[in-house]
């Protein structure tokens, strides 16, 4: 699956583009809903199960839903804390060695960040974010005609960058890049994702 940069940039300038019914600050607390694609890439990654012969990417869809609170502390300054949760679909990753077939499949993932932005205008917020990250995963093995699966959580890190414009006084839409590290030993676990959201401003 190629990276959908023209979708990408035909929706931001539809961000940019959009004239709300009333300009109104970021600031307080929201709540909403995300979607979009994401890159699993993995490469002898170490697991309860031991270092998985893996080395591999996989795109699939992401999903999800977050919630957050921004503060305006100066005319164009915005800074905030925000809570995600993420399920994806068909993103298990593949490989076999001499010894057997191997997989990893992603549950879920749960992001708790801060961001801080720039009001270009009112009601457009250019913003990096930054945080903690969890991910439920099930490592797989099939050695010797036997399955051996485990499940468990692992702690990394994410970082990004987007754009959220306000559509009407409640409402807002946003376009995102996120990069995490899910590393544990000399293996490596990234994710790359890019997602949509929908944001309602209580």
């Amino acid at each position: 699956m190629k990276l959908p940069m023209a979708s990408v940039g035909a929706a931001m300038l539809l961000l940019l583009g959009a004239s709300p019914a009333s300009a109104q600050h970021f600031d307080g607390p929201y709540a909403g809903v995300q979607a979009g694609w994401e890159r699993t890439q993995v490469r002898n990654v170490a697991t309860d199960l031991g270092t998985l012969g893996l080395d591999d990417r996989h795109d699939a869809l992401s999903g999800g839903m977050f919630v957050g609170y921004d503060r305006q502390v100066a005319p164009r300054i915005v800074v905030g804390a925000e809570a995600s949760m993420d399920f994806s679909s068909d993103d298990d990753v593949q490989g076999s060695t001499a010894l057997g077939r191997f997989s990893i499949d992603p549950r879920w993932s749960l992001d708790l960040t801060g961001r801080a932005g720039y009001l270009v205008d009112p009601r457009t917020l250019v913003y990096a974010r930054g945080g903690y990250e969890n991910a439920r995963i099930e490592a797989n093995a099939i050695v010797g005609g036997t399955r051996i699966a485990e499940r468990e959580n692992r702690d990394g890190w994410t970082v990004g960058a987007g754009i959220e414009r306000q559509f009407v006084q409640n409402l807002s839409g946003r376009i995102e890049y996120r990069y995490s590290d899910l590393s544990d030993g000399d293996g490596s676990y990234d994710r790359h994702r890019i997602l949509a959201g929908l944001s309602y401003r209580f």
